[in-house]
């Protein structure tokens, strides 16, 4: 199992990816393989600011559905059109590349001092016991 060391992890198992004022939301190789299969995607908060530890969406697998937790307060800019099942693309990304092209949302960072609360790769192995 994959936990890149650039990114930063929630307990409820979301990751974050900063690239300046702006970051790329995702779930975890760990919770994708809990999860199973996903087939449905769903963000409704596109445009709108979510503060830290709010659900700012919903996965869908075969057997059970997940809300998604936002790991900093941020303005939700993008939805992942690769992802988005309405428009006739692929969730099932999430589960193959769930660091890569199955991110969920682009935040614009509302308030960077949030980051400081996020685990690294080491605290999330820990967290989950691998």
């Amino acid at each position: 199992m994959e936990f890149p060391a650039q990114l930063k992890y929630t307990k409820e198992h979301e990751w974050l990816r900063i690239e300046g004022d702006v970051a790329y939301v995702g779930i975890t190789e760990f919770a994708q393989s809990e999860l199973g299969d996903l087939v449905y995607v769903e963000i409704n908060t596109i445009g709108e600011i979510v503060a830290k530890d709010d659900i700012f969406g919903t996965v869908e697998a075969v057997k059970t559905t997940s809300d998604l937790f936002m790991p900093v307060t941020g303005k939700v800019i993008e939805f992942n059109p690769a992802i988005d099942e309405k428009d006739g693309n692929d969730p099932t990304l999430i589960n193959s590349d769930p660091y890569g092209k199955g991110w969920l949302v682009k935040i614009e960072i509302q308030n960077p001092s949030e980051i400081e609360g996020l685990l690294d790769d080491t605290a999330y192995r820990s967290l989950i016991g691998k």
